[in-house]
């Protein structure tokens, strides 16, 4: 899945055929000469990934594709031209943390020396983040795209295969939490096997409880009783097996006597525990985990409280053992992740920052606040990384043969391959320069088959790892010197690895070295921009003026205030946001002070005065790029920007309210800080409020926060 704009259809791969729980391979054998492709679910996950395992310890290079459910959660968060490279990666990362990838395409590319052609192995995963471990946090949410979903449909997405049968997993700091709060339960000196001290007397509301729990009082007492008849004991046992078969399991439970309860609702158990705490010194309530089912719940007879004792130290260690085994098994496909990190190979995408992003949220952690701490994140776990995209428009000469081409994976594919794109031996398209190409599934190897599904990640794995294969013959890369080829340390390759684009439409590439940003070096490249001089610190964002207010009106108003030549441009962000540029610097804060002392007089000025219009209606808001980039990083998302930014000061005024109540509240408590509360009150303040942000509203006749009363977005939330 690539970045690009909302409403493209290109928005998300899709699956070209459906997948049923007979086979999950797609072979020469099976379809004629259908492209061979492993499709991979639950049912068939493991012996693919140990298959995987051998194919990827023995590549090359490692071709990646993912499939989402969508790219931006509203049109003020798609990459625009104002967008600084910060603020571009606070816009990837919402999209990763908010949307789900539906298809995972993993697909290694082998060298075969003997055959001079490289062997590639093609993996379609599902996955879906469903919730293994009970108990363990939220349910998992995600947001759809009705466009993604539709574009899904059209072609043939099997929506219950990637619900029923798709692979769930937990990231790595999942897991390590998983962990963390099972050695937490584990060693403190209250533990669930045995839930009778937990018990507290439940009222008996209703006449259903009270018989519910005398009618348990007898069960027990009979079953209790007749262990202890010694003369009649495995008639009595057999006897409460036929009177109680519906709700109990007479079993033996570590070779002791006890009863599996079953079909029980939670309530009925709370009063089954306190039934026999209060009435049965030798039963004891007991909660088993297995590590292949769900907990179990059991009274157990024993003789004494030592042999008790006993009894709940060997269950509490076998559920320790059994959830640790759950959450293990929980980690699902995370494991082909921890599979291309641990051997470091050589990762190819095309255009694929926002995969690489997808795969640190879902598998790694959430994505870090800046991009700097991003890319040293990521290059720890993926060290060599390249995008195709780059490699072909940062070369001249490549980017030469894609002049007359879209830029798009399907066309460059066309371009580069034509004879791998045309899925035949047609002699016409072979030529000396093309990378041969076989393909190999479940030990079938096979180099003529009908083109395969675009639109499907592991397809669109295979086709990007096709064309890096290409682009690196066209470069100069010599596959046949070489027994072992080690493309990440090509010296040909050097100035492509770890460079990704930021924004294909704008140019910005980002290298995950060194989180720097990195200018185009191709001679031809030249993006479209309508504003080609942008200086963020001249910028004012403006946003919440009326809504017959439109782009020249808002330059017509300034310029009448700071001059013609005041205004250099002004960007549409959406319906209810514009960004202006200033040709000085100083003008920002001259704009901004000048809108707030009209807002507090309030008369006949304000009224005369030429920004009359734009602050017409008293909610017209104004703030400088960096209070842009903290809306933007805030984890509240509105379809409109303006809705965003009254959305973000309301919680941040909230936040505030909150500390002054916590100061004030260690004011009573210790009078000796009292002389210090309205210092640190104030610090704190000073420390929070964006720098030279506008009145964020007119705090009178709104009754919304000034910004010098309030906090601002994700940055400042990380000092609370």
């Amino acid at each position: 899945m690539k970045p690009r704009k909302l409403y493209s259809p290109a928005l998300s791969r899709a699956l070209s055929r459906a997948i049923t729980s007979s086979t999950a391979t797609t072979t020469p054998s099976q379809c004629g000469s259908a492209f061979p492709l492993k499709t991979v679910t639950v049912a068939n996950f493991e012996p693919s990934l140990a298959e995987l395992r051998h194919h990827v310890r023995s590549s090359d290079f490692v071709a990646i594709d993912l499939e989402m459910t969508g790219i931006t959660s509203s049109p003020w968060r798609e990459s625009l031209e104002f967008d600084r490279s910060d603020v571009r990666y606070l816009k990837i990362r919402d999209s990763a943390s908010r949307f789900a990838v539906v298809q995972f395409g993993v697909c290694p590319f082998r060298w075969d020396s003997s055959n001079q052609s490289f062997v590639a192995y093609p993996y379609n995963f599902y996955v879906f983040p469903r919730q293994e471990l009970d108990g363990f946090g939220p349910c998992n949410e995600f947001l759809c795209q009705t466009t993604s979903i539709n574009f899904l449909a059209k072609y043939q997405f099997d929506f219950n295969a990637f619900i029923h049968e798709g692979i769930s997993y937990l990231s790595r700091e999942q897991e390590r939490e998983a962990i963390r709060s099972l050695n937490s339960m584990h060693d403190s000196e209250c533990s669930d096997i045995s839930k009778l001290n937990d018990v507290r007397d439940l009222p008996s509301v209703n006449m259903a409880d009270i018989l519910f729990t005398e009618r348990m009082k007898n069960k027990f007492s009979e079953w209790r009783d007749g262990l202890l008849m010694e003369q009649s004991q495995s008639d009595q046992i057999q006897g409460s097996r036929k009177v109680l078969k519906q709700r109990f399991e007479v079993i033996f439970f570590k070779t002791r006597p006890a009863l599996k309860l079953e079909g029980f609702t939670s309530r009925q158990l709370k009063l089954i525990q306190l039934v026999i705490k209060k009435h049965f010194k030798d039963l004891s309530y007991i909660n088993v985990n297995n590590a292949g089912s769900s907990s179990q719940q059991i009274v157990v007879y024993t003789d004494s409280e030592d042999e008790l004792n006993l009894l709940l130290k060997e269950v509490k260690e076998e559920n320790h053992r059994a959830k640790k085994t759950k959450i293990q098994a929980a980690v699902g496909f995370r494991h082909v992740i921890d599979l291309l990190s641990s051997e470091q190979k050589l990762i190819v995408g095309h255009n694929c920052l926002l995969d690489i992003a997808h795969v640190y949220n879902k598998f790694i952690g959430p994505l870090p606040g800046t991009p700097e701490e991003f890319v040293v994140s990521i290059n720890k776990c993926f060290p060599h990384i390249i995008d195709t995209k780059v490699l072909m428009n940062t070369d001249y000469i490549l980017q030469a043969r894609m002049k007359k081409s879209r830029n798009s994976l399907g066309s460059a594919f066309s371009v580069f391959c034509p004879q791998i794109a045309a899925g035949s031996k047609s002699t016409e398209l072979v030529s000396p320069s093309h990378v041969k190409v076989d393909v190999e599934v479940d030990d079938s190897r096979s180099s003529s088959w009908n083109p395969g599904g675009k639109h499907e990640a592991g397809y669109d794995a295979f086709m990007t790892g096709c064309i890096f294969a290409q682009l690196c013959s066209d470069l100069g890369v010599d596959f046949k010197l070489h027994e072992s080829l080690k493309l990440a340390s090509n010296e040909k390759l050097q100035k492509y690895i770890n460079h990704l684009y930021l924004s294909w439409m704008h140019g910005d590439i980002i290298d995950l070295s060194t989180g720097d940003k990195v200018s185009n070096s191709s001679p031809s490249y030249s993006p479209k921009r309508r504003h080609p001089n942008i200086l963020f610190e001249n910028i004012v964002i403006i946003w919440g003026f009326p809504s017959n207010v439109k782009s020249s009106d808002v330059r017509e108003c300034i310029s009448k205030v700071f001059g013609l030549t005041s205004v250099v441009s002004v960007y549409q962000m959406d319906a209810t946001a514009v960004f202006v540029q200033f040709s000085k610097t100083e003008l920002v804060s001259d704009f901004l002070l000048l809108k707030e002392k009209l807002e507090r007089s309030n008369g006949p000025i304000l009224v005369l005065h030429p920004l009359s219009k734009l602050l017409d209606g008293g909610n017209t808001c104004a703030a400088n790029y960096d209070t842009y980039k903290e809306i933007c990083g805030s984890p509240l998302s509105q379809d409109l920007f303006a809705d965003q930014a009254n959305a973000v000061t309301m919680m941040l005024k909230t936040k505030l309210i909150e500390f002054k109540v916590a100061l004030r509240s260690k004011e009573h408590e210790n009078p000796s800080v009292q002389d210090n509360v309205n210092d640190v009150a104030m610090n704190f303040v000073e420390k929070i409020k964006p720098n030279s942000i506008d009145q964020l509203s007119n705090v009178q006749s709104t009754g919304q926060a000034s910004p010098f009363e309030i906090e601002d977005s994700g940055v400042a939330e990380a000092n609370l």
